[in-house]
Formats: C-alpha cells, structure tokens, sequence
C-alpha cells in the first residue's frame, strides 16, 4: 500500500476552520489512493484550554513542585486531545480514521524527560491500523520510555514524531504549517523573502539550528540520515501546491546559488570574560555545572566571548560574580546567519557581509563561520535592516528552482 505521512502544527488545528483546511490536504492524499499516517501538535491558539502553555501554566510552570516525569504526563494530553479531535473531524468528512498516542504508535525513547530521545520505532500497530482505515492520527511530540513512562521530545517534537515514523514506514513525509515552504529569510521581517522550492538537508539543518522556525533540526537530521523525501508546505494552500522540496542538494539544485538563505536569533546576550581569575575551560566548566548552554564562542589570550538567551541572564551573572569572575554583557543582541553550499570555496563573500553592514552603519560585534555557514552577531535594534540590506545583497539576482511531483 501507498503510505504517506503528513504533519500539521498547532496553528493548522487550532479551531475547526484550521482543520478543515488541514483535511483538504488528507483527504485529497486519501483521493489519490493514498494512506495517511497523519501527526498533530497541540492546539495552538491564545487562550486555547489544551495548548501546551496553558497545561504548564495549570502547574504555575517554572515554579511547578512536578517532576519532569509528571510534566511529560501532563503535556502529553495537548497532543492526545488533538489526536482525537482531528480524528473526529475526518470521520465527519467520510474518511475512515483511527487515533494513537505516541506509545501506541510504536514510538520508544529513553527516559530522558522533557527532552527524550527516541531509541526506536515499532510501526507495527500502525500499519495493522491502516489495513481497515485510511487515516492513522499519531499524538505528536511523545512516546514511552523502556518502562512505559510517558516521555515528551521537546519543544517542536511533533516535526521529529513525524520524521520518524516516515523513515520507520519509508515513506514520504509532508510538514504543513503557516508559511509557504522554506522561505529565504523571515518573511515577518523581510518583505522581498520568497520560497525556496527546492534545499538539501545540510542547508536546511543549518537554517533550522540557526533560528529558522519552519522545521525542527532533529527532524531535518531524521530525514537525512533516512534519506527521506520530505516537503515544507502551508496548510493554507491547495493540495497541488507543493511548497519546499528538501532532498539531497546535488540531486535536486539545477543551477548554482551561493547563498540559499538568512536566518535570524534573538534576545541573545553577549558575555566577555576575562581569564586572569579563571581559565576559558573552568568558566565554560562553571557555566555547563549550571545547565548553561553556551554558543558563538570566540577565544583569545586574554578573554572568551560567549552567547546566552537572556533568560539565562541572571543565572549566568550571579554564577560568574560568585566565581570573582571578571566580566562584561551586552543584552539585546541578535545572530544573523548566512546559509549556503556554495559558500565553501567562494572568495568575497565575507566582504560583500562586511561592506553591506557598514553601508547601513551596522556594527559587528563577534562573526564566526563554516563552510556553508556566516555568522555575524549585532545589536538587536539593528536585526530588521541587517537582514533586509544583507537580502538585497544575496538575493536578488538568483532564481529559485521549481520543485517538482
């Protein structure tokens, strides 16, 4: 039988006009002689009773007295009434459906809670289910530890749940959300941002880890490492609309791009620490003893300089002083990323990065990179201009190629 997975967020079932639009596309898929193994996020909408927000915010989250175990019992529900509300709806529309938690769907992880990491996929129960329906909906962002322990994968996990049941099924995998694909850069800031019709995995991990909001990174490593045909598409469109194709670049790109996309962190602060009182690896040992996650690390003789979300602020600060650690911030920063293959062995392109900044009088204040990858760190104020002057400059003269069935 032909199978295909499709994912839709929070925000394409947050109220039944979402999930009518949402079943356009399962039952369309169902029309062209297509299984379904649908997966669904939370309902996502303010003041929604089941949103994984409003469930945390039942416990007073981040002063809850519940361990993570408990936790993960109770976020869990969001995706389950999800499932089970979604799977109404089709039944309403003459599809024959079914609803799985994430246990039942064969998905089993470690018990690292909050954040589990899936060990492996068991899609027997699933495909037992599709032989007497059309249309399996899968509780995302879940699954159960060795023990039967509720566990949640994070924050985006449903994007992973998906990944994973496709590469379990080899079967195609379709992400649906609010936006029309894989756009090249954030299109609430940058009004000339368009669809990237077709990407490689590689540049689209990098745009997912460096901030874009599309697509979980695990999920993108998932579809690598399965080589899984995958497509970033807006709920909102036609079925025949088929927003982002992500597979293997050389496979896929026709013509020659250096730079595939920008990308955008913020409410970042920027520490400098100097090393006279402490060494770079007993700061970042202090730091990593705390839970600190530290990023965009640059270290000389006489200092290191590191990244931090400003909700780790006041952690990271009443750490380092009780260290006599001497050091300086600088809040309300951002982390512009510059994505693509073609930057590896293209002189100049750090340049043009350079020189459009000071066009637009835009200070530097820490850059890294790789070799499909540009980082420049700025103050936040600056984020819009920076990333609109840094559009115009790579964008504008390349064309997209067209994604095809």
């Amino acid at each position: 039988m032909k199978i295909i997975v499709q994912k839709f967020g929070g925000s394409s079932v947050k109220d039944a006009p979402s999930r009518a639009q949402a079943l356009q596309h399962v039952q369309y898929a169902v029309q062209q002689n297509q299984k379904v193994v649908v997966v669904v996020s939370a309902i996502r909408q303010p003041g929604a009773p089941y949103s994984t927000d409003a469930l945390l915010d039942l416990v007073d989250n981040t002063t809850t007295k519940l361990s993570k175990r408990e936790l993960d019992m109770l976020v869990s529900v969001g995706e389950i009434i999800s499932a089970t509300v979604f799977a109404e709806a089709a039944r309403k529309l003459g599809l024959t459906a079914t609803a799985l938690s994430g246990r039942e769907a064969g998905i089993l992880t470690n018990s690292d809670f909050q954040n589990a990491k899936v060990l492996k996929v068991d899609p027997t129960r699933i495909l037992r289910a599709l032989k007497e329906v059309d249309v399996v909906v899968v509780a995302g962002f879940q699954g159960a530890d060795p023990t039967g322990e509720v566990t949640t994968l994070g924050r985006g996990g449903s994007d992973v749940s998906a990944a994973i049941l496709a590469a379990a099924l080899k079967v195609p995998v379709d992400i649906f959300s609010d936006v029309d694909g894989i756009m090249t850069a954030d299109p609430q800031l940058v009004k000339q941002a368009r669809c990237i019709k077709t990407i490689g995995y590689e540049e689209l991990a990098n745009l997912a880890h460096n901030g874009a909001r599309v697509i979980h990174p695990r999920a993108v490593e998932v579809a690598k490492q399965a080589n899984l045909t995958m497509r970033i598409r807006a709920t909102y469109q036609q079925p025949n609309e088929l927003g982002t194709l992500v597979c293997q670049s050389e496979a896929t790109i026709s013509h020659y791009r250096t730079v595939t996309g920008i990308t955008d962190q913020e409410n970042l602060t920027q520490f400098s620490v100097h090393t006279q009182n402490l060494s770079a690896g007993q700061i970042f040992q202090l730091l990593a003893s705390k839970g600190l996650s530290v990023d965009f690390i640059n270290i000389n003789g006489q200092q290191v300089i590191f990244n931090l979300p400003e909700k780790d602020l006041l952690l990271a600060k009443k750490n380092l002083t009780a260290a006599h650690a001497d050091f300086s911030v600088l809040t309300n920063c951002a982390k512009v990323a510059i994505v693509g293959a073609g930057i590896a062995g293209t002189p100049g392109i750090t340049a043009r990065i350079v020189n459009t900044l000071a066009k637009q009088n835009i200070k530097i204040l820490q850059s890294a990179d790789s070799y499909t990858t540009i980082w420049v760190l700025i103050q936040q104020l600056d984020l819009r201009n920076a990333l609109n002057a840094l559009h115009d400059e790579f964008m504008r003269s390349h064309q997209f190629s067209v994604a095809t069935q």
